[in-house]
């Protein structure tokens, strides 16, 4: 039983359930910031272009039973309201930092080392311009060319 709960115990301290309950606690949080937002800002815009975003009172009885078109209606236009606010406020602003953040691929180098005098060498080069030796046209892997 003490194995068991070791493992458990390992399993909870892992970085990535640390990280996914954090994430979750940010989310949620992240949720009702939105969700004010939208229920506060966008929806009473909306009900002044358009008169009342509620459409809750909408549906119809078949056999005594009612269907609350509305409700629905009204639950999928404010979750592409809230979509379209965490892609237009969240999604594209950080995909530009991050496009931005980018640094270009590092350039191909133009020297090496000598092999034998360790002096800088431009690939290419059949002798070394400080020691004199014949060096490869092609360089070697880093790990040779640097010194110990």
């Amino acid at each position: 039983m003490r194995g068991a709960f070791d493992e458990f115990k390992q399993f909870l301290l892992r970085g990535n359930v640390v990280d996914l309950a954090v994430a979750v606690v940010i989310g949620a949080a992240f949720g009702t910031v939105v969700t004010a937002f939208v229920d506060n800002l966008v929806m009473p815009l909306i009900a002044l272009l358009g008169g009342e975003p509620d459409f809750t009172s909408i549906g119809f009885t078949i056999s005594d039973t009612y269907f609350g078109v509305g409700a629905f209606l009204t639950a999928l236009v404010s979750f592409a309201i809230i979509a379209a606010v965490i892609f237009f406020f969240v999604v594209k602003p950080m995909n530009l930092l991050t496009e931005r953040m980018a640094k270009a691929p590092t350039p191909d180098p133009t020297t090496w080392k000598c092999l034998y005098c360790y002096s800088e060498v431009t690939i290419g080069a059949t002798r070394c311009p400080h020691c004199t030796s014949e060096i490869p046209a092609t360089p070697p892997p880093a790990e040779v060319a640097a010194p110990a």
